[in-house]
């Protein structure tokens, strides 16, 4: 690897388990884990261990209402955390709090040129996480709280994040929908889950402008995607200049993804990659991906794309 690229991860992100038949379950880190070591690029990331956010860092982007419940349901056994499929067993808080503190570990990183970039293979994802409001299958929105960080810890006036889940990130736009220090870009199937992300939401007041939402009809392709990229993605970031470039990597736009209508392949999380990872330091951070097959190979396309020169 001409790059050298941190992978943040612990066996304590499997410990968050859902009922049988979950789609967001332990096994698709295991996937990633073993696949990565079967092709010989394990060896080659700079392997960091978590340390867990506090309630501080959580509560920059969410309510103490917010922190309290899904602290009271997972002390009193686990349980439904909302109407859906969110769910947490008594281990979730402690696991959601490691894998929002990964990400700060890998602004650190990322920030103070240990590594050309990070990322942060963590359970449970964050994306649909409000500042209020845990949903689909998201406790504590790790992204929101890693851009928080990154401007109160480090001093970056300008974050941007870059969401290609195949589902909208209706958590991050909520956070930041008023905010134009932090530029949020989403292109995701629409209409579908959770049905927020039409075009016309492109912030509120001093934030307007800054949320740049991409609804795509399902069964686009990659020659779609590159090309909202290269013509549309890559000129609003470029433009932003963010002094960090956080990814909602959700790799869930896979063909072969039992949850979405997409048709990319692993190498078009590749080719994605590749054209946005020289704009600013870059922190990517695992959301969704639900074939364990697609979800592991699309990683090891953007590991290795992150890690070319």
């Amino acid at each position: 690897m001409s790059v050298k690229i941190s992978f943040i991860y612990d066996d304590a992100f499997l410990l968050h388990t859902p009922p049988v038949g979950h789609p967001e379950r332990p096994d698709r880190l295991r996937s990633i884990v073993k696949h990565l070591k079967s092709r010989g690029l394990w060896d080659s990331l700079d392997h960091q261990a978590p340390v867990a956010a506090t309630d501080e860092h959580i509560l920059a982007v969410h309510t103490p209402q917010h922190l309290a419940l899904i602290k009271r349901v997972c002390e009193s056994g686990g349980g439904l955390l909302d109407e859906g499929d969110t769910h947490a067993v008594r281990k979730s808080f402690d696991v959601a709090m490691l894998a929002a503190g990964s990400v700060l570990n890998a602004i650190d990183i990322v920030i103070g040129n240990q590594a050309g970039a990070a990322f942060c293979a963590v359970r449970p994802p964050g994306h649909h996480a409000e500042r209020d409001h845990p949903m689909g299958f998201c406790l504590f929105n790790n992204v929101a709280v890693g851009a928080r960080y990154a401007q109160q810890k480090h001093g970056i006036d300008r974050v941007a994040i870059l969401d290609w889940d195949v589902h909208h990130g209706n958590g991050t736009q909520h956070i930041f929908e008023n905010d134009p220090t932090v530029l949020y870009i989403s292109l995701h199937q629409y209409p579908f889950y959770p049905g927020t992300g039409a075009k016309g939401e492109r912030g509120v007041g001093k934030g307007e402008g800054y949320t740049v939402n991409f609804p795509l009809t399902g069964g686009t392709d990659e020659a779609q995607y590159l090309a909202i990229f290269k013509d549309e993605i890559v000129p609003a970031l470029t433009s932003y200049n963010p002094g960090l470039l956080i990814i909602s990597a959700g790799f869930d736009a896979h063909r072969d993804d039992p949850l979405g209508e997409m048709e990319l392949t692993e190498h078009s999380f590749a080719m994605m990659t590749d054209l946005v990872k020289h704009i600013a330091p870059v922190v990517s951070v695992l959301e969704g991906g639900y074939n364990l097959d697609a979800l592991a190979k699309s990683v090891e396309q953007h590991l290795l794309s992150l890690a070319g020169d």
